[in-house]
């Protein structure tokens, strides 16, 4: 599977970004996929995730209530909507493949595949 993410941007807090995820390739709705970010001098995190089949999402405490995921797998896309944005949610965004089927996978060390990044910039 291949993976890129789009729809970063700049923002103003309290303002929303929905990224976007494709994840081509043969069998893309059979993998776990997972939204990770990495912000300067901070380890990488993860946000949200999603399974393959209807198991589930998890979201991450501080962005509970504010962020959801989703996925339309007819169109092998994953979707990080994004509202109330602060400057601690300033990052550059990685979507990430898991493979396994296991569910639940949130450790970065989970995920077998990465897209490159889209930066998110929200401004005080």
């Amino acid at each position: 599977v291949q993976l890129q993410a789009s729809g970063g941007g700049s923002v103003q807090s309290g303002g929303s970004l929905r990224l976007s995820c494709t994840a081509s390739g043969a069998n893309s709705r059979s993998f776990n996929i997972g939204w990770f970010r990495l912000a300067p001098g901070k380890e990488r995190e993860g946000v949200a995730c999603i399974s393959s089949g209807d198991r589930g999402t998890d979201v991450r405490d501080s962005a509970k209530g504010r962020f959801a995921i989703s996925r339309d797998n007819a169109n092998k896309m994953v979707y990080l909507q994004m509202n109330s944005l602060k400057p601690e949610d300033t990052a550059v965004y990685y979507c990430a493949a898991d493979r396994s089927q296991i569910w639940i996978r949130v450790g970065a060390h989970e995920y077998d595949y990465w897209g490159q990044g889209t930066q998110v910039t929200v401004s005080s």
